[in-house]
């Protein structure tokens, strides 16, 4: 490829970029910015995943602010036909540009070169680099084998709860959680939050960009990039995953209803979705590894405006919403900080379930149940009894029950259990 056409890229980019960062309110992520600038300090390499338009690319042009980069997003028309040979070009480009001395780079999408790997690893024994994708499986190929731990990856979902508000621009202190004036107005933004979801864009342009979001990934990162011939029934299990979001779902059921014979097509397909960042798949806790992945899974969707754009539902399901909402916050928790920690779900053979099981190294630390209303007497029974069974089998007290606005502490059988309402929950990490 011609440098000449690259440089106009290169520059067009830059310019879009400026213009984002002069008009657009840039919102702090969660994610510890000291820490992944530290990092870049060292002769490694930053892999920023996550969801299509979920921040990647302001995150990293924020880890290199106030030092001149170069940038270059390859998920851009102009550089089709573009090929691991145009690299070294494209190298050219920018020190023609921007002068030798030019030592941090951010590269956006570079997973759809093929052999991006080496230069890469060549690339950064002298320069600070940050590549961004929107596949899970970014690191599973060559680059992991060629740096041989020497790069850090951090995932980017979209807003949380807490980021949501200072998008909106709403000051909410400690104190406001006890004004009964305030916490209506926080529901109300809660309530708009969990309609519209967490993608930057959708606080400027509304739900409809969720929809448009997902169509990109089904087009451009799974049905090209994978070469699936049947898209029909790709594109309508896609859409039956997703209106199954916080449900059961099970690969030898999915494949009898969607006529799909091989049940690995199926688990494919799955991981497809998962690993392009369109949904989570949380598995069953078992301390038996073969059980574990042998047994029904459940489904999130990545956002719920997501959710709300594509699932087809007959009623609000404002319970499975909140579900989502739950899981979505344990994964940046889980993600963002030091403290990591894994997320599953639990049943017995009788029946009884717990929505989460959070596990840091072999112990799980805490079970949540999430529950739009227990003012029911039967739902709030199946609740804690549940809670109660997995509290005793996997020896964790540490014991919760999410709803829509209950708050209260229940003592039973010698154990503690904490209820509390998903705004201050999705609020706990508020500074």
């Amino acid at each position: 490829m011609e440098i000449e056409r690259i440089k106009k890229v290169i520059v067009d980019q830059k310019e879009e970029l400026e213009e984002f960062f002069k008009t657009e309110k840039i919102i702090q992520r969660e994610l510890d910015m000291e820490k992944l600038r530290k990092f870049l300090a060292y002769p490694n390499v930053l892999v920023i995943t996550g969801p299509r338009r979920s921040g990647k690319s302001t995150l990293a042009m924020m880890l290199f602010d106030g030092e001149k980069f170069g940038y270059l997003n390859f998920d851009d028309e102009r550089l089709a036909g573009f090929s691991a040979g145009d690299f070294n070009t494209a190298l050219l480009a920018f020190y023609d540009l921007y002068g030798q001395d030019i030592k941090c780079f951010v590269f956006d999408e570079i997973q759809n070169i093929s052999g991006w790997e080496l230069f890469i690893n060549r690339l950064r024994r002298t320069k600070k680099i940050v590549i961004t994708g929107s596949n899970a499986n970014l690191l599973s190929g060559d680059l992991a084998t060629h740096l041989t731990g020497r790069y850090l990856e951090a995932v980017l979902y979209p807003f949380s709860f807490r980021e949501f508000l200072k998008a909106k621009e709403a000051a909410i202190e400690k104190e406001d959680f006890y004004s009964t004036k305030k916490i209506s107005l926080i529901n109300k933004y809660l309530n708009e939050y969990l309609k519209i979801g967490g993608f930057p864009e959708t606080l400027r342009f509304g739900q409809v960009i969720a929809g448009k979001i997902y169509e990109d990934v089904i087009t451009k990162d799974i049905l090209l990039r994978y070469g699936i011939k049947n898209k029909n029934s790709f594109r309508e299990m896609s859409n039956y995953l997703i209106s199954n979001f916080s449900s059961k779902i099970n690969y030898a059921k999915i494949g009898r209803a969607f006529f799909i014979k091989n049940v690995h097509t199926v688990r494919n397909y799955a991981d497809y979705l998962s690993s392009s960042f369109l949904v989570i798949i949380v598995e069953k806790f078992s301390y038996k590894k073969k059980l574990q992945f042998s047994t029904s899974k459940k489904i999130y969707g990545i956002d719920t405006g997501l959710v709300n754009s594509i699932a087809f539902q007959i009623s609000s399901n404002e319970g499975r919403i909140m579900e989502n909402a739950v899981l979505l916050d344990l994964k940046r928790r889980g993600d963002y900080g030091d403290d990591k920690f894994e997320v599953y779900y639990w049943s017995d053979y009788l029946g009884k379930e717990v929505d989460f099981a959070v596990k840091k190294g072999k112990r799980i630390i805490q079970l949540i149940q999430v529950c739009q209303s227990l003012q029911n007497i039967e739902t709030k029974e199946r609740e804690i009894k549940s809670l109660l069974k997995a509290s005793r089998e996997l020896q964790c007290d540490n014991l919760l029950i999410i709803t829509a606005s209950e708050e209260a502490v229940e003592k039973i059988e010698g154990k503690e259990i904490s209820i509390i309402p998903l705004w201050k929950w999705l609020m706990s990490g508020l500074a």
